[in-house]
């Protein structure tokens, strides 16, 4: 394999760095640490520079905050400085991985995302509906996935690809971060306890989007060059691979869950099964079915509150129109994907007075 070489001083380029501020700002320019940063912008980029150039770079502190939709997670915030050093990283680096990657990969790359990939496991089930009066769905899912991918194997996987000693030890000082643990223990844990190093990758960096998609590209190539499996699908560690027969899928299983356990020092959660496709298959937020696709049941429900939520809010004067309006259209974005006429209409007619007052 062909080693990147020759990118590090690309990633420390003044003209890099720049485009990686206005990347990094998007969306957040009136934050007061960004605020302060541009302040100080050339002075800040040129202290950038040089802590890369002689290797003196240290990641930030972690604003560390939980999320609890559609389970509780643990997010990790860094500073904007070192956002900025992560976007030079990416700008320069990803491009190269993105050519490894195998087309069915849908999570945190260009032109893919959750719709093309749901429109993809689509098309494929209508071709199998048209060879086979039944079929099966193996789908496969990582435990703890962000929480448990191992340096070592990381660092391997990085290191058989770039021969760059210096880009390695910035990738590495960001992957090895000395002063946080990432990493939590398989099974019942507490993230303000149970913290462990040596694994995992902080939810919220924009590393670790391309690490994770670098680390479990190792299983696509296996499933895709090894066991030529053809109706492969991956949406990060969400993974489904379609059969007309249930032995063959289970057999498959085993030998994924091999290399997942042995080579990448990860483990297949309980969620992981053989399934009949005329039952539907959940994925990426969808149930979908070769003739149609619905939104998943919990995140109808989940959408169903929150419209309770801003109409009771509303009525109080809480919130205005304009909230109220934005969280609708979004919801009636997400539903021109699916089938979803009855679940639209009923939105629409528990809020009366978002209907009355839509533009």
């Amino acid at each position: 394999m062909h080693k990147i070489r020759g990118l590090y001083e690309k990633i420390y380029d003044f003209e890099n760095l720049h485009q990686a501020y206005l990347e990094a700002r998007k969306g957040k320019r009136y934050r007061i640490e960004v605020m302060k940063f541009t302040n100080h912008l050339e002075e800040n980029l040129i202290q950038i520079q040089n802590e890369l150039i002689w290797k003196t770079y240290e990641v930030g502190k972690y604003r560390e905050f939980f999320v609890n939709e559609p389970k509780k997670r643990l997010i990790m915030a860094l500073p904007f400085k070192d956002r900025v050093v992560q976007w030079a990283i990416y700008q320069v680096l990803n491009p190269y991985f993105e050519k490894g990657f195998i087309q069915d990969s849908y999570a945190c790359r260009v032109d893919k995302g959750t719709h093309r990939a749901v429109n993809r496991l689509q098309y494929w089930l209508r071709y199998m509906h048209r060879r086979h009066s039944q079929f099966y769905a193996l789908k496969l899912d990582i435990s703890k996935y962000f929480y448990r991918v191992d340096h070592n194997v990381l660092m391997a996987i990085l290191r058989r690809r770039i021969g760059d000693e210096d880009l390695l030890w910035l990738l590495e000082t960001i992957a090895r971060c000395e002063h946080t643990k990432f990493g939590v223990p398989l099974g019942d844990h507490q993230f303000e306890s149970d913290r462990v190093g040596g694994v995992g990758m902080p939810i919220g960096n924009l590393t670790s989007q391309m690490f994770a998609n670098l680390y479990l590209n190792e299983l696509d190539q296996y499933a895709k060059q090894t066991l030529h499996v053809k109706f492969y699908l991956r949406y990060m560690d969400d993974i489904v691979v379609l059969h007309g027969n249930k032995k063959y899928l289970w057999a498959l299983k085993e030998q994924i869950d091999e290399f997942v356990v042995h080579q990448l020092h990860l483990q297949l959660n309980n969620k992981t099964m053989v399934r009949s496709v005329s039952q539907g298959i959940e994925f990426v937020g969808f149930r979908v079915w070769p003739t149609h696709k619905k939104l998943r049941k919990k995140s109808a429900l989940k959408m169903k509150r929150r419209l309770r939520y801003l109409q009771r809010s509303y009525a109080r004067g809480e919130i205005g129109m304009q909230e109220v309006n934005n969280s609708v259209q979004s919801y009636l974005g997400i539903l021109k994907h699916c089938n979803s006429h009855n679940l639209k209409t009923k939105l629409l007619r528990s809020l009366t007075f978002v209907r009355d007052n839509l533009n």
